[in-house]
């Protein structure tokens, strides 16, 4: 399973092509498919990326949910749909679709935001606001990660 941690801001050129980070080709290493799964992110103005590996785990907690139902079918709309694979040039370049760029406001720079198991390409400036916006809301709700669960099941702590 890729890892995607970390901020990196890269130049895009006149048609669209922006070097993946690194640290997020090495975490994408040994997958089926020698790039990425990318798509329009139905929560943010930005573009949401992926391993096939991560592609794969949605497509079955989507097919958990009950076929045909409302839900699983906008949600495989707004996600699969719109999905597209975006391989790795030599250099460990990407284009991005026109019509991503647009959504999320790319023109001459992107910047890659680890997420956990995905991650997201945003208009820095955009990205910027949109991190300081959460900080805040996470800071207001006082959210925290849950213990882990002991092999017992409860949380880890005091004997």
């Amino acid at each position: 399973m890729a890892i995607f941690i970390g901020t990196f801001e890269n130049k895009v050129d006149a048609k669209g092509r922006v070097s993946v980070p690194a640290t997020f080709r090495q975490a994408l290493a040994g997958q089926p498919y020698n790039g990425i799964a990318a798509f329009r992110s139905h929560r943010a103005d930005a573009i949401e990326g992926c391993g096939m590996d991560f592609m794969e785990q949605m497509i079955s907690r989507i097919a958990g949910l009950d076929l045909f139902s409302p839900d699983s079918n906008d949600l495989a709309t707004t996600i699969f749909s719109d999905s597209q694979q975006l391989s790795f040039d030599s250099t460990g370049r990407i284009q991005l679709p026109e019509n991503f760029r647009k959504h999320a406001g790319i023109t001459d720079k992107a910047a890659f935001v680890g997420m956990g198991q995905l991650f997201q390409i945003w208009q820095p400036a955009k990205l910027e606001a949109h991190k300081a916006a959460a900080r805040q809301r996470a800071s207001a709700q006082g959210l925290t990660i849950p213990a882990a669960q002991s092999a017992s099941g409860s949380a880890g702590g005091g004997r």
